[in-house]
């Protein structure tokens, strides 16, 4: 029987913060093939939903998926491999006004200051969307009316009440991990990617051969194409249609590896060829968490 909880709203979405310990290392510069690199199929696509599904892997009643994979053990590894205690911020500055690119920003006000203190209030009309970083609940994507571990969606997520399973609150007592991220305009000698720029395994690992790291199972797998110094270039643009992004191929070596979250700037590359899946075909399969719109040091 399905476990009812209070009738408050659940959220679908929130905020996050994870522990990350990651390399940025040199320059170094590879040819692009772009108009050569294959599309994944729907047949392919369809086909992997089932072979690489991680549904029921920790039992019929779970709403955490691949962040089981952060043990007590994980955590402690992820700890130890801190060295001079220096935190690197991956935030940008909250906005408050409207641009092409963060068409709901935040609400702030003032709602009082006088010589005895003063006190102001926040309100977040979309955090989920291109300008406020958050992470995405399973409750978010589904699948022919299921969402994740099967869960049928009619009766858990409703406009009154919110998700009742799969909900953001599973992940309340915090994620620590170990993080990797994969900087490919670095790798690529580039400030960044242009639009439609298709990352792919090859791109992925040849990051790893030169920084001597590579994700593995319960890391936290953080990927930068750029955005924010495109951003500072070339001023605010529509990230719904210029951007870059992982190749739909990149999905079974995700599933292989094992990873616990993945964090990026934009959920898909655009435009996209013709006959290309839809951009969310990724953004929607794999099962680990998202957060989206972090801040890499340019």
């Amino acid at each position: 029987m399905q476990r009812r909880r209070s009738r408050r709203t659940h959220p679908l979405l929130g905020a996050l913060a994870v522990s990350c310990c990651f390399v940025l290392p040199g320059i170094i510069s590879l040819a692009s093939a772009q108009e050569v690199l294959p599309l994944v199929t729907e047949a392919e696509y369809e086909r992997w939903l089932e072979d690489l599904s991680n549904w029921g892997r920790w039992g019929p009643d779970d709403e955490l998926g691949a962040l089981n994979l952060i043990t007590p053990a994980k955590r402690l590894a992820a700890t130890a491999l801190v060295r001079e205690g220096i935190t690197v911020s991956l935030a940008s500055t909250a906005q408050t006004e409207r641009t092409i690119d963060n068409p709901c920003p935040l609400e702030w006000e003032m709602a009082n200051a006088n010589r005895g203190g003063a006190t102001d209030r926040i309100a977040y009309r979309c955090i989920h969307g291109p300008g406020t970083t958050h992470i995405d609940g399973f409750a978010h994507r589904f699948f022919d009316g299921r969402m994740w571990n099967g869960y049928e969606v009619e009766d858990l997520v409703t406009m009154e009440n919110g998700a009742l399973k799969n909900d953001i609150l599973t992940m309340k007592n915090g994620i620590v991990t170990r993080a990797v991220l994969y900087d490919i305009p670095r790798l690529k000698g580039v400030p960044y990617l242009e639009p439609g720029t298709r990352i792919t395994v090859a791109d992925l690992e040849a990051w790893e051969e030169r920084i001597g790291v590579r994700v593995g199972s319960g890391d936290a797998f953080l990927l930068r194409w750029g955005r924010w110094a495109r951003q500072e270039a070339i001023g605010p643009f529509d990230t719904g249609r210029e951007a870059a992004g992982l190749d739909d191929t990149v999905i079974p070596w995700l599933k292989a590896r094992d990873i616990a979250l993945i964090g990026w700037e934009t959920p898909g590359y655009m435009p996209r060829p013709n006959g290309d899946l839809p951009r969310l075909a990724l953004h929607a399969r794999h099962t680990p968490p998202r957060p989206r719109r972090f801040r890499c040091a340019e």
